[in-house]
């Protein structure tokens, strides 16, 4: 089934105004005040300072999260999920044959430095 693209835009009026940056879970814990299951984590970004995300990357064990390289977008304001706010939005992908929401990461497919901006 084919689907429409959206319309082309230049690198300037995208990805250029996003700050996308590697960062590493350094502690995750499964959040119950959010409307939906979630994870919190705390990603540290290195000089970019360390960030509380909540995220629904629930399918994948704490164990695995823990200590994993995410890519994160720094230049969102805060999201607010029920009575939390989400500082910073982890990027991902939908989970196979995950319900409506449930995500798994986009990650470096090696050791990345911490802090290191997608281009």
């Amino acid at each position: 089934m084919a689907t429409e693209l959206k319309p082309d835009v230049t690198y300037e009026e995208s990805l250029a105004t996003l700050d996308i940056r590697v960062g590493r879970v350094i502690e995750v814990e499964f959040e119950h005040r959010t409307p939906k299951p979630t994870y919190r984590m705390d990603v540290d970004f290195g000089k970019y300072g360390k960030r509380i995300c909540f995220g629904q990357f629930t399918n994948h064990p704490i164990e695995e999260v823990r200590g994993r390289l995410v890519l994160g977008v720094l230049n969102f304001p805060p999201k607010q999920m029920g009575p939390v706010f989400s500082e910073i939005l982890i990027l991902g992908v939908q989970y196979p044959r995950g319900e409506s929401g449930e995500a798994t990461f986009v990650s470096p497919a090696v050791n990345a430095k911490i802090g290191s901006k997608l281009f």
